[in-house]
């Protein structure tokens, strides 16, 4: 009922103005003060007319700007999220190409060995890579006591193998103990694992004897006598040796060349030390695991 009556009202209110527009289109001297009186009354009308349009026009105007612009700015943040996804995707890339450049590094740097690349895909609790899991196994040629190597040195060496993984415990572990020597000299040692001194970044280095030539830098590697690790392979490096207090024996600490914080991709040596001619030790001078 209100719709209709206000229907009604602007249906009058045109044909009201219409009829003053044609009285005022009309020449006559008679219709002069009517056009004049119909002209005061109009043109206060018009202008309001013309305010009001043109305050709609601007509104709707400022509208449409302020659309396109929310639209602009939806467009622009879904570019700039594209543009942080790639330059996110890019850098990883150039992580990984990194990562793997280093490994081929380390694979041409010990060619006399054969070996294959594979991905840790698990670890056990912790801050380190003291244990961890890799996605190659038996199917591949891994073999329990396999070195594994990366970034730059000796991580540590399989101790189970299932046909398409393998477990590996790495040097940093509590129970690692390598046979290892000055790579300058020939001096033996033992590089012992210990998860508390590794807060550090460093391992421990023992039974250097009194008069063997193992100073701060050295690096260590590998000895020949180790009954499970390969000769030759890096280890890290000597730093703070000292003389024990018995004086038969010097005792230091060792900073590994390889990282066991963040391991990604290593190299297993397919190779096995007890593959080796002279591979069988004498009691008691191999590595004990």
């Amino acid at each position: 009922m209100e719709s209709r009556r206000s229907k009604y009202i602007l249906v009058g209110l045109s044909i009201f103005c219409l009829l003053l527009i044609v009285v005022t289109s009309f020449r006559d001297s008679f219709l002069e003060p009517l056009r004049t009186g119909v002209g005061y009354f109009l043109i206060p009308v018009q202008s309001g007319v013309n305010r009001a349009g043109t305050l709609i026009y601007n509104e709707i105007t400022d509208y449409s700007r302020f659309k396109g612009a929310v639209e602009e700015n939806r467009r622009l943040h879904e570019q700039i999220d594209g543009l942080v996804e790639e330059n996110s995707r890019l850098q990883a890339e150039q992580f990984e190409l990194q990562r793997l450049r280093e490994l081929y590094q380390l694979d041409q740097e010990y060619q006399q060995y054969e070996k294959i690349g594979a991905r840790v895909i698990a670890k056990d609790s912790g801050a380190w890579f003291q244990v961890f899991r890799i996605n190659k196994g038996s199917a591949d040629g891994v073999r329990v006591d396999a070195n594994v190597i990366a970034g730059g040195g000796l991580v540590g060496i399989v101790t189970d193998v299932g046909a398409n993984y393998a477990t590996v415990r790495s040097i940093i572990d509590d129970v690692s103990r390598v046979s290892g020597m000055a790579q300058q000299s020939g001096d033996t040692c033992f590089v012992e694992g210990d998860l508390t001194l590794f807060s550090e970044g460093r391992l421990r280095i023992s039974k250097i004897t009194k008069d063997g030539d193992v100073k701060d830098g050295d690096r260590i590697v590998t000895s020949n006598i180790s009954s499970k690790y390969l000769p030759g392979l890096l280890i890290g490096y000597a730093t703070d040796i000292t003389t024990d207090s018995t004086r038969l024996t010097k005792s230091g600490y060792l900073v590994p060349a390889a990282s066991f914080h963040n391991l990604q991709e290593v190299l297993v040596i397919l190779e096995l030390k007890e593959d080796e001619a002279d591979g069988e030790m004498p009691l008691g001078l191999g590595d004990q695991e």
